[in-house]
């Protein structure tokens, strides 16, 4: 800091009081959010809720007397219009095995490749019900971020093919038991089991390139 001249001293100074202003402001959302009701969070939750879900949601699952004992794949298909104008429907792309693939031997693998899709289905199932229909506010927000996730994806992996168009995404999960050890006596049964979620069309300004 001392080598540089004045002005480039004030802009540094500037930048870093922003940084600190949104590490405080993140800290302190986040201790409202986790924090027992109060005034604050009765007169300001719809502004906490907003900046937490639902990248910054909190759990305890990890520290839980019975972690979670199932490996869960979310998958997702498109409906196409190919450049010619045919419809088709392509195969299911196992979006958590691309993930899996990516943190598979990465030392640093990304927050997105860890957490992203992960944390987007939780998202959803925590705001919809066995019908796949949403049972409260944030309903809608879990299945648009579900569905601009399988956007980008899906454009990763040129889905749709030259001059196409994604019309359409669904979803489904394989949800498996993780076997009990040799040990145990436990016994659960280890058959996939599959939620199919309904198509959801994708506006026309997502399926061009409008999602980032």
């Amino acid at each position: 800091m001392a080598a540089l001249s004045l002005p480039y001293r004030i802009a540094a100074a500037v930048a870093l009081a922003v940084v600190a202003a949104g590490v405080c402001a993140h800290l302190v959302f986040t201790f409202l959010h986790v924090a027992p009701s109060n005034t604050v969070t009765k007169e300001h939750g719809r502004v906490i809720d907003d900046w937490i879900y639902p990248e910054f949601e909190q759990n305890w699952k990890l520290f839980a007397p019975n972690p979670l004992q199932q490996n869960i794949a979310v998958q997702v298909r498109a409906d196409v219009r190919t450049a010619e104008g045919a419809i088709r429907t392509t195969g299911w792309y196992d979006l958590s095995a691309q993930d899996g693939r990516a943190i598979d031997g990465n030392p640093l693998p990304s927050h997105t490749q860890q957490n992203e899709l992960r944390r987007a289905w939780d998202f959803f199932v925590a705001t919809h019900g066995a019908d796949n229909r949403p049972v409260g506010m944030r309903g809608a927000l879990a299945e648009t971020y579900l569905r601009r996730i399988a956007v980008l994806r899906l454009g990763r992996e040129d889905a749709a093919g030259p001059g196409g168009v994604v019309q359409r995404v669904q979803f489904r999960s394989r949800t498996t038991t993780v076997p009990a050890p040799e040990w145990s006596r436990e016994r659960v049964a280890t058959a996939p089991v599959y939620r199919e979620l309904p198509w959801w069309p994708v506006p026309e300004a997502e399926a061009r390139g409008g999602v980032r």
